[in-house]
């Protein structure tokens, strides 16, 4: 029988997840066949795309509600395929609502479900550790305390593993040198712009950086730079490149952390990039106001919402959310970075904690998993 296994991975950081043990995976099992959703690198790999991520994703509760009837006609036919093939193994990453869904239907099936990144169930929903427990064969998180979390919960197959930004840029920063002295930063200060890799994002964010350029500008010398995604519609850069001095296509991002002395940012993996990276960061995040409604109406999470600060359980990157998000307020924070010695190295030497915490349990993934698909098979 020819070995199969299901991939999903709903978003462009599903498929760098998936990319990361991939390969790993095609090693020790060459003959399995791979299908599910992903993106350009995956099927450049072989993988067999039933739907492909651009088409998959969305953002916010607003354009998930109007993808309804698109996810429901999927997840059948996800599963359809699964029977038809005889698929034994799943692996599904991160893409919460879809997935879980998907992990109770495949376990019913006798599928093995290996989740890869574990949904944030300690922020809200707490009840999806019940599920997890019911329905994954393995689960696989990145937050140094969820193991624990999870295990406490009945969990039992819990792996914490590198972040896939640690395995990105492993040998970059481990040769970095990360101690950033606010004696060397130059009297023109280095600030990089990352305002997103989602159209919504650079629409929402880019306007009010290019405001707090002007503003910071009318007070110091101060060198721009900003990171454009590929993903992005360029025209909404456009309008604004004028204001930049130095311009990195995501390709560069690495390159990009490494030439700036801080960063505003929009709240994503970004800024667990800037972390690793030691670049002391403001965060921003600004979304629809009926996704707004819905997160203030049903979530009770108050703690922080950028990676850096949750790793370490507390807010070293000043974060501003929807309203509290403006050129004013960007400004104020990117002042308490840089206003001094003692608060730039003290934020840069708590990262420090996190690039060491980042690196999970070394072990081979991809060789796990592909060990339970050797196993499903034989059994």
């Amino acid at each position: 029988m020819k070995e199969q296994c299901l991939i999903i991975a709903g978003e462009k950081s599903g498929e760098e997840h998936c990319l990361s043990f991939f390969d790993s995976i095609k090693a020790n099992r060459p003959d399995c066949h791979f299908f599910g959703v992903g993106g350009n690198e995956l099927a450049a790999k072989d993988m067999e795309l039933l739907y492909h991520l651009k088409d998959f994703s969305s953002w916010g509760f607003s354009e998930v509600i109007g993808k309804i009837p698109f996810y429901i006609k999927a997840f059948n036919h996800i599963v359809d395929e699964v029977k038809k093939r005889n698929c034994k193994v799943a692996i599904l990453i991160d893409f919460q609502d879809f997935n879980l869904r998907l992990a109770k239907k495949l376990q019913k099936e006798g599928v093995k479900v290996l989740y890869y990144v574990a949904p944030q169930a300690w922020a809200w929903k707490a009840y999806r550790a019940k599920v997890l427990e019911e329905t994954v064969h393995t689960l696989f998180t990145i937050i140094p305390f969820e193991k624990k979390w999870f295990g406490d919960r009945g969990v039992q197959r819990v792996r914490s593993v590198a972040h896939p930004l640690w395995i990105t840029y492993k040998d970059e920063l481990e040769s970095f040198k990360r101690d950033r002295s606010y004696s060397e930063i130059s009297k023109e200060k280095r600030l990089l712009l990352l305002p997103g890799s989602r159209n919504f994002e650079v629409k929402n964010l880019l306007p009010d950086f290019v405001e707090t350029v002007k503003t910071l500008r009318a007070k110091s010398n101060l060198k721009v730079g900003i990171v454009c995604s590929s993903n992005v519609d360029k025209n909404l850069y456009a309008p604004y490149l004028d204001s930049i001095d130095v311009i990195f296509d995501n390709e560069q991002l690495s390159e990009a952390l490494k030439w700036g002395d801080c960063s505003i940012a929009a709240s994503g993996t970004v800024t667990l990039a800037t972390a690793l990276f030691g670049l002391p960061t403001v965060v921003c995040y600004k979304s629809s106001f009926f996704n707004e409604f819905i997160y203030y109406t049903f979530i009770t999470y108050d703690g922080p919402i950028s990676l850096a600060n949750i790793f370490r359980n507390k807010r070293i990157f000043p974060e501003l959310v929807q309203e509290g998000c403006s050129p004013y307020t960007i400004a104020k924070a990117f002042d308490s970075l840089m206003g001094s010695k003692e608060s730039y190295e003290n934020i840069v030497d708590e990262l420090k904690v996190v690039f060491d915490e980042v690196q999970g349990e070394h072990f081979d993934v991809g060789q796990y998993m592909s060990e339970v698909i050797k196993e499903s098979y034989e059994n």
